[in-house]
């Protein structure tokens, strides 16, 4: 794969690595441990050939009921975890096709989705930013790259105006839904707050600075996150996990906050199994969770990537995805970002 770093992106990346850089190191080494069992290997393939031949080939889009702006950013992260470019790879066109749809989803205002049909459009919005954010990364066109520059440039900017007074966001921006706000879509935000930062968007300290101030305003005494700022009550094992995912990736390691939440996490998520799914949502958690076992080091992550790749793996279907609420896209989506951690190709995902 030939890699080109742009001056924007090496002088603004705040990733440990320059992107290519990174790209080459890190990839190259995890996805030989990917390697490690082939079944594994077997089933991304698998999972891959399959959301590539779902894309519509007019649209470009996939879709699950009424969400195919975050269902169509979604496919499209799985996609390029696997190495492939917009110009590079099995699943160039798809991933092609992908941005020239979400492009359609821009609005003059900032935000990329659709209003009007999607009544929960932030998630949609903030798995936009970070997929696009990983494509200009890599992005070679120039006029391309300008595009991708101004619609996130303007994403940003709606997601600092949507921010609620305490911080968060909820399913709508904060003037459309009544200053309301919830754990789950506050985290898409800052995930693709950070890709976008990490991609040379400028994105204001204070909307980042005050949206980890949410996170520890929502932590419960025994270190999970509740719901809202409005509705505390029990901690939320999915929140939790998607919380500390985002603060590892907004620089958050070292806090007083960080210890008790990963503690949380461990006593309840750590031992892979179906409870989860007693307060609903197993792949979103595992999505996250995931994400921070694989930032602790190859001691923590390779026993517990051993039992989450079996489980994900054996419950593949014949067609080659995966069955879930929400749909299958979703589903097969969350699993193959799991499943490509070890590549190590999107710096939002690197150790």
């Amino acid at each position: 794969m030939t890699v080109r770093l742009t001056r924007r992106h090496a002088l603004r990346s705040l990733v440990a690595l320059p992107f290519a850089a990174s790209l080459l190191h890190t990839g190259g080494e995890a996805a030989r441990a990917a390697k490690k069992d082939p079944r594994w290997e077997k089933a991304m393939q698998r999972g891959l050939d399959w959301v590539a031949r779902t894309q519509s080939p007019i649209r470009g889009n996939w879709t699950a009921g009424t969400y195919p702006t975050a269902m169509t950013a979604l496919a499209g992260t799985a996609l390029i975890c696997s190495g492939s470019t917009t110009t590079q790879g099995p699943y160039a066109k798809n991933i092609r096709r992908a941005v020239d749809y979400l492009f359609t989803k821009c609005r003059s205002n900032g935000l990329i989705g659709d209003p009007q049909t999607d009544n929960r459009y932030t998630y949609g919005h903030g798995f936009s930013m970070l997929f696009l954010s990983q494509v200009l990364g890599e992005e070679q066109d120039e006029e391309t790259r300008q595009l991708l520059i101004e619609a996130l440039t303007k994403a940003v900017d709606f997601s600092a105006k949507s921010q609620t007074k305490a911080g968060g966001w909820g399913y709508v921006s904060a003037k459309d839904g009544n200053d309301f706000d919830e754990g789950s879509t506050t985290i898409t935000q800052v995930q693709g707050l950070r890709g976008c930062r990490n991609a040379g968007i400028p994105v204001p300290s204070e909307v980042i600075d005050n949206a980890k101030k949410y996170i520890y305003e929502c932590k419960n005494p025994d270190g999970g996150i509740s719901y809202s700022s409005k509705s505390r009550g029990s901690s939320r094992p999915a929140i939790t996990a998607a919380a500390l995912a985002a603060l590892y990736n907004a620089g958050d390691y070292d806090s007083e906050h960080v210890p008790q939440m990963l503690d949380y996490c461990q006593k309840t998520l750590g031992r892979i199994t179906d409870e989860a799914q007693a307060f609903g949502h197993w792949h979103y958690t595992y999505l996250y969770y995931a994400q921070v076992i694989y930032r602790q080091g190859r001691k923590d992550w390779d026993p517990f990537r051993d039992k989450l790749y079996d489980k994900i793996v054996n419950e593949q279907n014949d067609e080659g995805h995966w069955a879930g609420n929400i749909g299958p896209i979703y589903v097969t989506s969350c699993n193959l970002i799991m499943l490509q951690l070890d590549k190590g190709f999107l710096p939002i995902f690197q150790r």
